[in-house]
């Protein structure tokens, strides 16, 4: 157990991440020591920050608290806080259930929680939550994450987050651009811009959506080489922002827009507010106004309600959009959402499995389609790091952690640098991952 070390553990999604990151700035300015994601605690103090979005997301979170608080009873660790989105949403029976922490706090606490380990001094622009002006950045070196906003006032039927992070707030766009010319002053190169929902991005503080001007204005910025764009909504999509990828190069040609279903049953259903016609139009114009664009999307199956042609409509649209990244999930009823109040969660968990498993079969053909259709073609990787005999690196066209990598044989003679960028030729191709070699200069 080392003094004044305190060990911050993440679960969930990037957003959570950056929020970490902020904390763990403030504690090491007032002299703590932090460490993050240890498997097991080695300081005095852990600092877990859940998630509480879906059931497999909350029993991870959950199961991780119970792990520290073990530690806990064992001796191998003095205190334990726990904040984030689960206990924002389950603070009350989190603190009966789990007396061996000693305090919980919920996804906006950060003021508090400095206060609690002595930093009251040092808390004022923590207020804001995700707007703090400083991080410690966690992710290598050479990329980041940058939430430009927080919270969401879409009201989807099955969805939590709204509950738990409140209406959209955007970040004044100024402190944005500082934040970006800070991080690259240290190094950063590849910045993915995160928040629950992007196209939304200045409505509430300039009274119109200012997501292109905002990427326009970071793709200016000396040093950004890759910017990444995670979290799109379908419904009035702003197609200024295609314009923006055309006109600069160090604006990825991807997109995460997670549509979740297309039958126009589900979609109304699930208040998505968009239609299967417009949504096949926004895929469509897309791939014609962005030649070469990746898209990512997320898709649900068997929310309440959801027949087999549902299904098959949806089977049948991921055939025709060949999304080059696709994930998808069962329905998870979760507690104060519309569909939880309102519908009955009536499509059995083995056929919610069953239409999982293919959607995923047909997605995983498409995936080795495409991933094999880039075999003798060039293309320019940036290194995330070296693992066993190879380094690992990825084009524009995938993110950090969720997408496939480039996997390049290392070389004792020609070694190469995390985090600089490399032309490669493609070797070979699996469902998700390629592999490449070196184009000698």
């Amino acid at each position: 157990m080392i003094h004044n070390q305190i060990d911050f553990i993440t679960m969930g999604c990037s957003k959570n991440l950056v929020d970490t990151e902020s904390l763990m700035s403030k504690f090491i300015e007032k002299g703590y020591t932090c460490t993050h994601d240890s498997d097991y605690p080695e300081g005095e103090i852990a600092v877990i920050n859940t998630c509480g979005f879906i059931g497999d997301a909350k029993e991870e979170s959950i199961n991780m608290i119970l792990k520290f608080a073990q530690a806990k009873e064992e001796g191998l660790l003095k205190k334990l806080f726990v904040m984030g989105c689960l206990s924002e949403r389950y603070r009350k029976e989190l603190e009966e259930e789990i007396p061996q922490v000693d305090k919980f706090y919920g996804k906006f606490d950060f003021k508090n929680l400095l206060e609690e380990l002595g930093d009251a001094d040092n808390a004022e622009d923590m207020v804001e939550g995700c707007f703090s002006k400083q991080r410690i950045i966690t992710t290598p070196s050479h990329y980041a994450y940058v939430k430009i906003s927080e919270g969401c006032d879409r009201r989807c039927a099955y969805c939590a987050i709204p509950l738990i992070t409140g209406k959209h707030k955007s970040r004044r766009m100024e402190d944005i651009l500082d934040e970006i010319k800070s991080l690259v002053s240290l190094g950063v190169k590849e910045f993915q811009i995160i928040a629950q929902e992007l196209t939304y991005y200045g409505i509430d503080l300039y009274g119109e959506r200012r997501i292109a001007q905002l990427i326009d204005e970071i793709a200016k910025i000396d040093g950004v080489k890759w910017i990444r764009l995670h979290y799109a909504y379908p419904n009035q999509f702003p197609y200024e922002l295609l314009d923006v990828m055309r006109k600069h190069d160090n604006v990825c040609k991807y997109l995460d827009i997670a549509l979740q279903h297309i039958s126009d049953h589900m979609l109304s259903a699930m208040h998505r507010n968009t239609t299967k016609k417009e949504t096949y139009e926004l895929v469509e114009r897309m791939r014609k106004e962005v030649p070469g664009i990746t898209l990512r999307t997320t898709l649900m199956v068997g929310f309440p309600g959801e027949t087999d042609e549902d299904f098959k409509e949806l089977v049948e649209f991921v055939k025709w959009a060949r999304f080059e990244r696709m994930g998808a999930f069962t329905y998870s009823e979760e507690e104060g959402t519309y569909s939880a109040s309102h519908y009955e969660d009536d499509v059995p968990e083995d056929v919610k499995q069953e239409r999982l498993g293919k959607l995923m079969r047909v997605q995983e053909r498409i995936s080795a389609e495409i991933e094999a259709s880039f075999i003798g073609k060039k293309a320019k990787v940036i290194i995330d790091r070296l693992e066993g005999d190879y380094y690992i690196g990825r084009t524009q066209s995938s993110s950090p952690e969720v997408d496939p990598e480039v996997l390049i044989p290392s070389s004792a003679e020609n070694p190469l640098v995390v985090g600089e960028f490399y032309e490669v030729e493609i070797t070979g191709a699996e469902e998700f991952d390629v592999y490449a070699k070196i184009i000698d200069a």
